[in-house]
């Protein structure tokens, strides 16, 4: 073998040209001082060329290594370049966490109920599972990774902590049907998690909205009643229906039926209930003196327009009550809008008489037995409606009047 030409300092100093090193290596020296090694062989009789990277003297020696490496193969008859590209498509790069939860988003968003439905996929993972595991492979990912997400949150945040198991689940389970890891999934419940976490039916669940007690609700409707603007309007509204703020704010004219007294809120994909089943609500009098008093803005379906929106923001209900002593860090409460319902929930349990199966039919909460569930059929409808012009009675006061925005914005 004959001696080499070249050193570290050579490779790292020497000026342009193409400058060999001996047995087909040579350092490649642009005139912008580029460095690059080549390897130069004979197959099929022809002498080629094929580029092995970026040069500096600390990888001379794997330079030199992997010259002798092609050269053998251009001895035996073999394309060097056909070789490394074979060894190339051989190595199969495992996608990481985020790479497959990305690729499962595009393949099932379609067949989601709603875009909120996409837009809490999105967030949980990332708020929850990218900063532990988006990184990593695959195929590497085990029962201390899903541990590692599950257990800060499992006993104060139980419901999403459980979703996030089961989005981890669906995500892993795509990657083994792509051949991407192991079909044995680490965040499957049955015969596994349920093995090492508490079952979710059996937690105390932290994750409740603050909620106002219901002897005061009467006292802060009369507030709101002082204040008059949409947003206002909104708020009462909500509270009156015990409805979510999302079903609330997203309602439209066509969903209301003022000639029979019943809000529709649509079900199925398109629509906001959370369970996907159509709900009705009875309009009680002091509701209805709410919507009659709305603006009506032309080609603006929504009934509570927002200022720069077509519909109010579910921040305008927070700030709303922020301004008013409550909220997170309130001088009042720390209550918020959406935690009215367990104000609704708690007076209806504590206060009235009215059966719990009416009082949960309310809230369009799901019927949990399932045998009383399939016989279910009506939606109580009626006894719904005495429920709620009771509520209605309780916030506002036996008799009391609904002060229109207009009456409102004349007292003022």
């Amino acid at each position: 073998m004959a001696a080499k030409q070249l050193n570290s300092r050579k490779v790292d100093s020497i000026g342009p040209g193409r400058h060999p090193d001996g047995d087909g290596l040579y350092l490649v020296v642009t005139a912008s001082l580029t460095r690059s090694w080549q390897s130069r062989y004979t197959f099929a009789g022809r002498r080629q060329w094929m580029g092995l990277g970026p040069a500096k003297g600390s990888n001379l020696a794997q330079a030199r290594k992997d010259n002798e490496k092609w050269q053998e193969l251009a001895r035996q008859g073999k394309d060097p370049k056909e070789a490394r590209e074979a060894e190339r498509q051989a190595v199969q790069t495992v996608p990481t966490f985020t790479s497959v939860a990305a690729a499962y988003i595009r393949a099932h968003r379609r067949g989601w109920r709603n875009a909120k439905h996409g837009r809490q996929w999105c967030s949980t993972l990332k708020n929850h599972v990218r900063p532990l595991l988006g990184k990593k492979p695959v195929d590497t990912i085990g029962t201390d990774d899903v541990l590692k997400v599950l257990t800060p949150i499992w006993l104060s945040r139980n419901e999403t902590a459980n979703r996030i198991r089961g989005r981890i689940e669906n995500i892993l389970d795509y990657a083994a049907a792509r051949k991407w890891r192991d079909p044995v999934n680490p965040a499957r419940w049955r015969g596994h998690l349920a093995m090492l976490l508490p079952k979710p039916s059996k937690v105390q669940d932290g994750e409740h909205h603050p909620a106002m007690p219901y002897v005061d609700v009467p006292a802060f409707m009369r507030t709101l009643r002082s204040k008059p603007s949409v947003s206002s309007s909104a708020l009462q509204f909500l509270i009156l229906t015990a409805t979510r703020t999302n079903e609330c704010l997203g309602a439209q004219w066509s969903e209301i039926d003022l000639v029979n007294k019943v809000w529709t809120i649509p079900g199925g994909k398109e629509g906001r209930m959370k369970g996907g089943r159509e709900h009705r609500v009875p309009l009680v009098p002091q509701a209805i003196a709410i919507l009659e008093a709305l603006p009506r803005i032309a080609g603006n379906p929504f009934l509570f327009p927002g200022a720069r929106a077509r519909r109010l923001s579910n921040m305008s209900l927070l700030q709303l009550m922020r301004g008013l002593g409550h909220g997170s860090g309130g001088n009042l409460s720390d209550a918020v809008p959406h935690g009215f319902r367990s104000s609704f929930r708690d007076w209806g349990g504590e206060v009235s008489s009215f059966p719990r199966d009416v009082l949960e039919m309310a809230l369009a909460h799901a019927i949990e037995n399932k045998v009383e569930a399939a016989y279910r059929r009506g939606d109580l409808f009626e006894k719904r409606r005495q429920l709620m012009e009771a509520w209605a009675n309780y916030c506002l006061g036996v008799g009391a009047e609904v002060v229109s925005l207009d009456a409102a914005r004349k007292a003022a």
